[in-house]
């Protein structure tokens, strides 16, 4: 039984030299070497980051120790929901003094986030005891739970939020 080669049709004849070229890509690769350097290792290469992140210790906060978290001048920003404490800092341009939730910042935001409202009366005053949030309904709850879970995904989880008389 003999086998003929048929370079009857074009698509025959081109995928044969397709196959002869990648084959002798592979058993007769390029020696020859770049002409260039990347950029980004002219000064040789490191695994190590620029700068270190800042380590975050787990803290308890009050109403009071967390406002100074405000982002204001540049700083840290903390805010609170359902006593966990998140380090927002990364989300400034959200939650930062100018940021469309910049009034949660430096303080508990569980009420507004459990009612998707920015009000500033969603908030508690700073000097009064922590929002039960007795009053939420199942919805509300569930809703402010959805929040916690997308914080807990995308920021660090930094310390717990006690009432002011807890500390």
């Amino acid at each position: 039984m003999a086998y003929t080669l048929d370079f009857g049709t074009p698509v025959n004849t081109a995928l044969l030299i397709y196959i002869l070229y990648s084959v002798q890509k592979i058993v007769f690769p390029s020696a020859s070497t770049p002409t260039t350097i990347p950029n980004e290792f002219k000064h040789g290469y490191s695994w190590l980051p620029k700068a270190h992140p800042p380590t975050v210790l787990f803290k308890t906060y009050t109403p009071k120790t967390l406002e100074p978290f405000s982002g204001k001048d540049g700083g840290r920003i903390l805010l609170a929901i359902n006593s966990i404490v998140f380090d927002v800092t990364a989300g400034r341009n959200f939650y930062g003094p100018d940021g469309m939730y910049g009034n949660f910042a430096g303080r508990d935001a569980s009420r507004g986030m459990a009612k998707q409202s920015f009000d500033e009366e969603m908030l508690t005053p700073t000097d009064q005891p922590l929002d039960k949030l007795d009053d939420l309904r199942p919805d509300e709850i569930e809703n402010m739970k959805g929040w916690i879970e997308h914080f807990s995904n995308k920021y660090i989880i930094c310390g717990k939020l006690v009432g002011n008389d807890a500390a």
